[in-house]
């Protein structure tokens, strides 16, 4: 059922049941008050045919007298009387006109006032001339109350289905944004992320309507985060494929081409019973094959940092600061890991690597710094990674590039944040801050200088 009907049943549930509690009142009322005065004319009409009986003996014909006294009552509104003796007469109550139709037998029932008789003989000096029968009709008392009763619903039969009308049009036009509200809801659902609610509304609706767009305008936003991270990634991944190829055709398919060689002349040679000869080519295959597994091993610390998993994060780090110190020797290098930080997970452990490898490669290779200091510190449940240089910084024009770009990505994909600051001539800084499973030990940080 929809709201609007709803709406429209709490108010006639509501009004019949304040016609019941009033009906059941005026029911009450309207029986006690119809037997009051069905009583109050039985009395009255009693004391005066007994006041009129006490006066006969004065009268000329007593049997006419009584006719008259009979004839009184005629248009009394709530007695039949009637005259049984020498002569019959009889007094009708008048039956007044319904002004809201016949009364209907449920409610003369409900009423539940019956007629009620009452005999007075009358003997006039001790001689009967008969008997005067008062019956009480409340017909026209009934139907008094029946007509109040009536009167009093119409106030209220027209208040409530002015109410039902109003209720019926102003919640069809409130409920216009809600429909246009689900609609919105139903186009985002299906990605159309774009879609937004506009209009003069309500200020709860307003509200509503501002909130449902900030949330259209994030999910947008994430949406083309989202694309841009597939392009992003998709790119990378193009770029290191190429870099695997490159490396394995330049480097790895060399010496294989040499072994091959190698190895050939070294078994014509065996085959020819030149062992000595032959001795030097597998000499030559030993030195061919130890360059292969440097680059072998430098392919594999791209793909995934070495020691990682079998050392640990500071391990795996140092191997980092290894790789460019050997190849940057004038370099200082600073590196400073706080307890706890050797169980934050492979997924953690592998970002930060990330955010370390990228930091360090960006320093040495575009920075010329003299110092780089990398720092990794877990504070309850968030790590903090850290990567600066005393280099030359990076100039306000210049763009950040696919590998912190694609670093950010990582970071944020994992609740976390990703800051960079730089000043030409003062050096850059690349900030990270990663959730963490929280960790009872506390941090106790320890610095280790790798000097050239």
């Amino acid at each position: 059922m929809s709201l609007r009907f709803r709406l429209i049943g709490l108010v006639c549930g509501a009004l019949v049941l304040s016609l019941a509690l009033g009906g059941a009142t005026a029911w009450l009322n309207a029986s006690r008050s119809v037997r009051t005065e069905m009583r109050s004319a039985l009395l009255v009409a009693r004391h005066t045919i007994e006041n009129a009986v006490e006066r006969l003996p004065d009268a000329p014909d007593p049997s006419y007298a009584l006719g008259e006294l009979v004839a009184s009552f005629e248009g009394n509104r709530h007695l039949r009387v009637r005259f049984i003796g020498e002569a019959q007469a009889i007094a009708a109550p008048v039956v007044e006109a319904p002004s809201f139709g016949a009364v209907p037998n449920w409610f003369v029932r409900v009423i539940g006032v019956v007629p009620v008789v009452d005999r007075v003989p009358i003997t006039v000096g001790g001689r009967d001339y008969g008997t005067i029968v008062l019956e009480t009709d409340p017909h026209n008392e009934i139907l008094e109350v029946w007509n109040e009763f009536a009167d009093s619903l119409v106030t209220p039969a027209v208040l409530s289905s002015l109410t039902i009308l109003l209720i019926y049009l102003f919640i069809g036009r409130a409920l216009q944004p809600l429909g246009a509200l689900a609609k919105a809801l139903e186009q985002v659902g299906d990605g159309r992320y774009q879609t937004r609610i506009g209009g003069r509304l309500t200020p709860e609706l307003a509200r509503l309507r501002a909130s449902f767009n900030r949330m259209a305008a994030r999910l947008a936003g994430a949406d083309a985060d989202n694309r841009r991270l597939n392009e992003l990634l998709l790119t990378l991944q193009e770029q290191e494929r190429s870099e695997l190829a490159r490396d394995l055709h330049d480097e790895v398919s060399p010496f294989l081409f040499a072994i091959a060689v190698d190895a050939a002349s070294a078994a014509r040679l065996l085959r020819e019973g030149r062992a000595t000869e032959a001795r030097e080519h597998v000499q030559s295959i030993a030195d061919a094959v130890r360059p292969m597994q440097r680059q072998v091993r430098s392919m594999l610390g791209r793909l995934r940092p070495i020691g990682l998993e079998e050392f640990g994060l500071r391990e795996a780090i140092e191997n980092m600061i290894a790789f460019w110190r050997r190849r940057r020797p004038e370099i200082r290098y600073q590196l400073a890991v706080s307890t706890g930080c050797e169980v934050l997970g492979e997924l953690v452990g592998t970002t930060i690597c990330r955010i370390v490898q990228e930091s360090l490669s960006n320093a040495v290779r575009h920075a010329d710094p003299t110092l780089i200091a990398v720092s990794i510190d877990r504070r309850d449940e968030e790590v903090r990674v850290e990567v600066t240089d005393d280099g030359r910084g990076m100039s306000e024009s210049s763009r950040l590039g696919y590998g912190l770009v694609g670093i950010g990505e990582r970071v944020r994909a994992m609740g976390g944040s990703l800051t960079f600051s730089s000043k030409p001539g003062e050096g850059f800084a690349v900030t990270a801050v990663l959730p963490c499973a929280p960790h009872r030990e506390a941090a106790c940080v320890s610095v280790q200088a790798v000097e050239p």
